[in-house]
């Protein structure tokens, strides 16, 4: 698999920069919304999207690194990046200082708690900050998403135009 990387940019010390990572595949209105809302917190907002070998991904880490950078092409504090390996190694190769982290519902907290803790053990200078979306898009994953498409359910609304299009090129690979 290719490695991507985002060039280190040049972060003063006193820049707010963090990092939302995940695998945003696909990406939703939800991650949408808290990368929005998250560029109005912090100085700069880097979309890490996470090489998940776990995970079969609809689509590749190229693909989601180019929807995401049009998604976000005219917001100027968005960083659309990818990586591998320990995303605290990340968010220091990238000068920030907090991971930016969704939760939807209850059922998110427990394991978003204990990647919080663990990403503070292995490095105590980065803080986890969570979000919530807002209430519109509580129930949305992108899981979700591609199983309503799969099954022809309708997506619009939930997803940028530009996923849903992506989706629909690929619709031949989400047949149950």
């Amino acid at each position: 698999m290719k490695h991507i990387r985002a060039p280190k940019t040049s972060a003063r010390a006193s820049d707010r920069v963090a990092i939302y990572p995940g695998s945003f595949d696909p990406l939703t209105n939800g991650h949408v919304d808290i990368i929005t809302r998250g560029a109005a917190i912090f100085d700069r907002i880097i979309v890490a999207i996470l090489h998940n070998r776990e995970k079969t991904a609809l689509f590749s880490v190229d693909e989601r690194v180019e929807i995401a950078r049009r998604v976000f092409a005219a917001e100027r504090k968005v960083v659309v990046s990818s990586f591998d390996g320990l995303l605290v190694d990340f968010a220091r190769q990238q000068g920030a200082h907090v991971i930016v982290r969704g939760l939807r519902a209850i059922s998110d907290f427990e394991y978003e708690f204990q990647m919080a803790l663990m990403n503070c053990r292995l490095a105590p200078d980065i803080e986890t900050v969570f979000m919530m979306p807002a209430e519109s898009y509580t129930y949305i994953s992108s899981r979700l998403i591609r199983e309503v498409f799969a099954l022809g359910g309708p997506i619009a609304g939930l997803v940028p135009e530009v996923v849903e299009t992506r989706m629909r090129s690929k619709a031949g690979d989400l047949q149950p």
